[in-house]
């Protein structure tokens, strides 16, 4: 296959292209000129929101129409944006806050412009997950970003099992109403002792850095009014070696592997349970519960 160097550079191009924008996290001193240039020079802004971005552009008086570009609508607005860059237009895509595509819209557009060969131009800016990260007192490198966990009980838990032989730093973000349970399935799967800092609100008049293991913030988020959208750093393993071998059954679910267990190797299930919560270096009560299906 020949592979084709494509210019994002002005004038390079004669049909249109597609510029990423990325928005302020909070402080709109944080944007960029060459943002608000691009903005300005567009033909129309894909926004997630458009509320939300209409706001924006007032205060910087860009008067650029807009056209609402997110995860519910993407199917239907991809083949409308690319129609319009190939005739030529110039299109800015901007999610609510920070770069787009990173745990926001932006990525199947961007795979859809590469495949019709449009231009596409990255412009440097924001984003909370670095801005947490340098701040946070943790080793801010190798890092791993990982953005959302899932939400439901389980699902988290068996993420964060996967993740426990993880030593670079990771990056989450999380919600308000979640945190409290998301640092028990971290205490839960982690330990108590692993740092952690929580990034809250950055860059607005309320930032604040939480910093503590995770039993230390855990027990602030027990007694705090938690509010504003949350960074969340957390150290690596810093002893990957104490857990056990990894072994395929390791990628089954709690319930496989208590089954497994009990089938090969004739064990009643408590003694399977407590064997497998071993295994995957998490408590006792994380498999219980899920091989008894008991919802927490």
């Amino acid at each position: 296959m020949t592979l084709k160097a494509l210019s994002s550079f002005k004038g390079q191009e004669n049909k249109g292209c597609l510029s990423l924008v990325p928005t302020p996290i909070g402080n709109l001193g944080d944007i960029t000129y060459r943002a608000l240039e691009t903005l300005k020079e567009a033909d129309l802004i894909a926004a997630e929101d458009t509320r939300n971005t209409q706001r924006l552009l007032n205060y910087f008086e860009i008067k650029t129409p807009q056209i609402s570009f997110h995860e519910h609508n993407t199917q239907e607005r991809i083949p409308q944006l690319i129609a319009k860059m190939q005739a030529g237009a110039k299109i800015a895509q901007v999610s609510d806050a920070g770069m787009p595509s990173i745990s926001d819209p932006g990525h199947e557009l961007v795979v859809a412009c590469i495949e019709a060969d449009i231009p596409v131009v990255a412009l440097p800016g924001a984003n909370a997950a670095l801005t947490g990260l340098i701040a946070s007192g943790i080793c801010p490198q190798p890092f791993l970003f990982y953005g959302f966990l899932a939400r439901k009980n389980k699902e988290q838990q068996a993420e964060l099992t996967k993740l426990n032989r993880q030593t670079a730093t990771m990056l989450f973000y999380e919600a308000p109403h979640r945190l409290k349970k998301t640092l028990k399935n971290m205490e839960s799967v982690f330990g108590s002792e692993r740092q952690i800092t929580l990034c809250r609100e950055l860059t607005k008049r309320y930032e604040e850095y939480i910093r503590g293991t995770v039993a230390e913030v855990l027990a602030w988020a027990e007694t705090s009014e938690i509010r504003g959208e949350f960074v969340m750093i957390v150290q690596g393993n810093p002893h990957p070696e104490e857990l056990a071998e990894t072994s395929p059954a390791l990628e089954l679910s709690f319930v496989e592997q208590v089954n497994l267990l009990m089938e090969q190797e004739n064990l009643k299930p408590n003694a399977a349970i407590k064997q497998v919560a071993k295994n995957n270096n998490v408590k006792r009560q994380v498999v219980y519960n899920e091989f008894h299906k008991i919802e927490q």
